[in-house]
């Protein structure tokens, strides 16, 4: 190649090959610079034909616009032409061809002349629905009457019907769907037209099939939607009965059908409160026994759930409450279609609770029936929200209430005669009892489990499903919860009826059926643990508001001696359910369930420790041995614990078990406190504290900050007990000497020191922590505090005429040294009046605010203080009076004979001691109850007796015959104590007095010669106020 490349020719050939090559470059170029003119060319040309027939279309439509349109209606409006239904066919027909949205007040126009062509009288030739009986136009007619009808749904979607012009429009555009979707408007059909009328029928079905396709449901929702879901609507009645009647037509026409019905109920039931707002504006409506259909379409279980989830929450919510006005409003049907409308609501309720557990998140908004959880904002929901819930307030209405529990509330108590009650201590008790059975002449025969009701029974799985129901509104509308519950116990006849029919249940009844529950997962058994559940959640309600005038003495809803045997049921079933080990594992429903029986027993137990309706030991479990309950216990087993924790009101305090359950461990602060006590000579007193200084010097200090003179606490009026004062704050420590209090009552409970402060129960409450209990309610407790007051506002509650007439007012006027001050019980409380609506707000606020907010400050303190010494889990376990038991003592008299029987004597002395049996003699008959209590405050430094009696005194109580005064004294020989035991004296006893050491729960008695020196020695000894140095 290379050796080619230099011979001669090749340049040449070079030279050729490239001018060949450009050659074809040049024509390349060429053909494509023609390709790409032609294509600019046939460009311009394409720009220029669609600018010309843009531009011969804008000529056409301005000609027939300006032109045609608008000269046809100007002349129909000075009546310079005579109007036909064909010149509106073919008016319609150039309008539709041209429309556009500048177009809008041409199509009214036109939506006009249609409509004005139809009442024409006697000329069937201008009715515009004429024409749909021609041969040749049906089918253009019936396509241009769709294309106008859904024009018009369009429009209607953005119309605001609160503006007064779009108003108009909006009764233009439905007039027309009105009119041309049935034939009853239509003149042609008169007379000798009444053959037509199934074709046009027709004709109107074929209409209203077109519309449903192009979203017919979803128009008149959103009108129904800006219309009414606002605070306050804006649809007018005829507006309404028009979209109503419009919504219905497809229905009625489909007879009913499924895929019809589904869209009814999603778009139209969905709407908030449209069937309240039915009721109130239209209620003359035919709804052609809509509910039925609605029931049994959505008792079927796939059907329900697909209308639930295509609405969500809210607007599921929206469609349950226009469901329950409906059978308000329907109660025949209601009463006939029971059991599937309670399905149905038990599962659009369950829809809502899941959906709403589902949409928990970090960001919430807060719904004011379902409570939190993620949802877009719907504020015009939210607008309407208070009617949905005045809907809602229908299912546990008494109409609905009385329709549903038919079953049950028919059932007659059946009566037998009063037997006498078990026999009490109290005087009270007894007296309260007397005054029951003389109230009724007859005792209602429900007070124990019977039995013999089949639970597979139709009655009985109705009764279970009814409840289900109202339990899943319970767990569900938890913002409304409250006003549930008040709801169904309104009809004071219902929940002892329930219960009535609880004792039925099963073979045997009562509480075997309902423990056997607990052990099965069965449908069946969920639903009368249901049962169970509801009672107790609408009893526990019930005795919360009610006061104690209407529990003991009117004996609202449940008699005295039904309480008994429900209390009973109850301590018995929450017993089982921790005993048997059945709480350890419970979760979901059953710990629900054990959370709603624990909660009724503990208010039924609250309320009679505070007042007692029980017979004697009626709260303890006798099958439980407290031996076995502290071994397991020390064995850290969880039953005894959450015995413990739940109900220890079952474990009798009076055995040995107590006394290990005093016992609990230490720390530093409760550790051994020294205390020397100086005289009034400003010399300090004799004696060495072993525990007993201090117990004197513990009593006789919170003795002195309890004293009302002081203002710290003050006394409740009547008997006299203390609580915080609220002016306390004269003084400018005054929360400091609160903490300090609570420090040493504190520990004055915890080494088991008695004192002599009565508290009211209503404080001690607070202490405990009931006060944020479910259970507690503030009226309840106010009679501790000031019965008079409390007198004054029960009164209110049953003052039957308009409260506004008092003149109340949402504040409380206060005497504060001289100074009226008004307290707002709410934030403008002052100018907010008190009605007949709120009155029962107004009490609970009132008891609230003298029990809680006035001393709210001074109660903290004393609270801190006192738990810095005190678990508030060991108190637990005792109730209100249990722990004034726990401070004071018991207000029983002194044992004498518990007392002898439990002395140790010393240094010679014995019981058969004459000495000694003087003793025993002056303090049995001559010293009388306050100088027995003296005596021993004397010896032991407590006034009260330990509260398990004298056994439990630490050391034991002793009585040492002395000799010698204290300083003296070295203690016992064997010559004092053989002249002790013969009555042998050194030497005469003379003027010297029996001495203590409380330290040691120790008498020192000289060995008196006469009985009346030893009354008058002892008399005096314990009448001073002096401790060692007494001899």
């Amino acid at each position: 190649l290379f050796m080619i490349s230099h011979l001669p020719g090749c340049t040449m050939f070079s030279a050729a090959q490239s001018s060949k090559s450009e050659f074809l470059d040049k024509a390349r170029q060429a053909r494509e610079e023609r390709k790409g003119q032609k294509e600019k060319e046939r460009a311009a040309i394409q720009i220029q034909a669609l600018v010309r027939r843009f531009l011969c279309r804008c000529r056409l439509q301005k000609q027939i616009r300006w032109k045609e349109v608008d000269d046809y209606f100007q002349a129909s409006e000075t009546g310079t032409s005579k109007r036909n239904a064909l010149s509106i066919f073919k008016l319609a027909r150039k309008l539709l061809f041209i429309y556009c949205k500048d177009d809008k007040l041409r199509f009214e126009k036109l939506c006009r002349a249609i409509l004005g062509s139809m009442d024409v009288e006697n000329e069937p030739k201008v009715w515009y629905v004429s024409l749909a009986l021609s041969k040749d136009l049906t089918i253009p007619w019936l396509k241009q009457i769709k294309d106008v009808l859904w024009i018009s749904c369009q429009l209607l979607k953005n119309l605001k019907p609160d503006i007064l012009q779009d108003s108009k429009l909006v009764t233009l555009y439905l007039t027309m769907l009105v009119t041309f979707t049935d034939t009853s408007t239509w003149r042609i059909v008169r007379g000798k037209g009444e053959a037509l009328r199934p074709a046009l029928t027709r004709i109107c079905e074929n209409i209203m099939g077109h519309l449903n396709q192009k979203g017919f449901y979803s128009i008149l929702q959103i009108l129904l939607t800006n219309g009414l879901a606002r605070s306050r609507p804006s649809l007018s009645k005829g507006t309404l009965t028009a979209i109503f009647t419009l919504s219905l037509r497809p229905v009625v026409a489909a007879h009913f059908s499924d895929n019809l019905l589904r869209s009814f109920l999603i778009h139209i039931m969905s709407v908030p409160a449209v069937v309240y707002h039915l009721s109130v504006l239209t209620p003359e409506v035919s709804t052609h026994d809509l509910l039925r259909k609605f029931i049994l379409f959505l008792s079927r279980e796939e059907q329900c759930l697909d209308i639930c989830v295509c609405l969500e929450g809210s607007h599921t919510l929206c469609l349950l409450g226009n469901l329950i006005h409906l059978g308000y409003l329907n109660d025949k049907v209601l009463e006939e279609e029971a059991n599937h409308f309670v399905k149905d609501l038990t599962d659009m309720l369950s829809y809502c609770q899941r959906y709403v557990s589902q949409k928990k998140s970090n960001l919430t908004h807060w719904h004011p029936v379902l409570g939190w959880f993620s949802q877009t904002v719907d504020y015009g929901l939210n607008e309407s929200m208070p009617l949905v819930t005045k809907q809602l307030q229908y299912l546990w209405g008494v109409p609905v209430i009385r329709t549903l529990f038919s079953d049950v509330l028919s059932k007659k108590l059946e009566s037998q005669e009063p037997t006498p009650p078990p026999h009490q201590n109290l005087s009270l008790l007894t007296d309260l009892f007397k005054r029951a059975f003389q109230k009724s002449a007859s005792v209602r025969n429900i007070l124990k489990p019977v039995g013999g009701k089949r639970v597979d029974s139709a009655e009985v799985q109705k009764v279970c499903s009814i409840c289900v129901l109202y339990q899943t509104a319970l767990s569900t509308l938890t913002q409304i919860r409250l006003q549930i519950l008040t709801g169904l116990t309104h009809l004071d006849d219902l929940l002892p009826k329930l219960w009535a029919f609880i004792c039925e249940l099963g073979p045997q009844g009562g509480l075997k059926l309902f423990m056997e529950c607990l052990n099965n997962d069965t449908e069946e058994s969920k639903q009368l643990l249901a049962m169970l559940m509801l009672f107790c959640d609408c009893s526990r309600h019930l005795i919360t508001i009610l006061d104690d005038i209407e529990v003991y003495e009117e004996q609202t809803s449940f008699k005295i001696e039904e309480l008994i045997t429900i209390s009973s049921f109850l301590n018995t079933f929450v017993y089982k359910m921790i005993w048997d080990g059945i709480l350890e594992n419970a979760k979901g429903e059953k710990l629900e369930l054990f959370h709603s029986v624990h909660g009724w027993l503990m208010v039924l137990y609250e309320r009679d420790c505070r007042r007692r309706f029980s017979p004697d030991d009626h709260w303890l479990r006798k099958d439980l041995k407290p031996s076995l309950l502290f071994q397991e216990l020390e064995k850290g087993k969880k039953r005894a614990q959450l015995l413990l924790q739940y109900i220890p009101h079952v474990i009798p305090h009076k055995n040995d078990g107590y006394d290990q359950l005093r016992r609990l461990p230490v720390n530093s602060i409760k550790g051994v406190i020294r205390v020397k006590f100086v005289n009034d000579l400003g010399v300090d007193e004799a004696g060495i504290d072993q525990d007993g200084v201090f117990k004197e010097f513990l009593e006789e200090i919170i003795k002195k900050v309890f004293n009302p003179a002081l203002n710290l606490f003050k006394t409740t009026s009547g008997n006299e007990r203390l609580y915080p004062s609220p002016t306390s704050y004269i003084h400018e420590n005054h929360l400091q000497l609160f903490e300090f209090v609570g420090k040493m009552l504190g520990k004055a409970m915890y080494e088991g020191i008695v004192v002599d402060v009565p508290f009211a129960s209503f404080f001690l409450s607070q202490v405990l922590g009931h006060h944020h209990s479910t259970f507690y309610s503030s009226i309840d407790e106010l009679p501790s505090l000031d019965s008079e007051f409390y007198k004054n506002l029960t009164s209110i509650k049953r003052y039957d005429g308009d409260v506004g007439d008092l003149g109340l007012t949402l504040s409380y006027d206060e005497d504060v040294m001289g100074q009226l001050v008004c307290h707002e019980l709410i934030p403008g409380g002052k100018t907010m009046p008190v009605t007949n609506e709120n009155k029962i707000s107004y009490i609970h606020l009132m008891a609230h605010f003298r029990m809680h907010t006035q001393i709210k400050e001074q109660t903290t303190a004393f609270i801190r203080g006192f738990r810095s010494i005190i678990n508030p889990e060991w108190l637990h376990m005792f109730s209100t009076p249990e722990v004034q038991r726990l401070v004071s003592g018991d207000n029983a008299e002194i044992d004498l004979d518990d007392l002898k029987k439990h002395t140790v004597y010393y240094g010679g002395f014995h019981s058969s001691h004459r000495v000694i049996i003087w003793l025993w003699d002056i303090l049995s008959s001559d010293f009388n109850a306050e100088e027995r209590a003296m005596f021993l405050k004397f010896v032991t430094s407590c006034s009260r007796p330990p509260l398990l009696g004298f056994a439990y005194l630490k050391p034991p109580f002793s009585i040492r015959c002395v000799e010698v005064s204290d300083d003296q004294d070295t203690g016992d020989t064997l010559g004092s104590v053989l002249r002790g035991f013969f009555t042998i004296r050194k030497k005469e006893p003379g003027g010297r007095l029996p001495t203590s050491s409380t330290c040691f729960n120790l008498l020192k008695l000289p060995n008196y010669s006469k009985k009346s020196i030893l009354r008058d020695k002892l008399r005096y000894a314990i009448s001073m106020n002096t401790g060692f140095e007494l001899s």
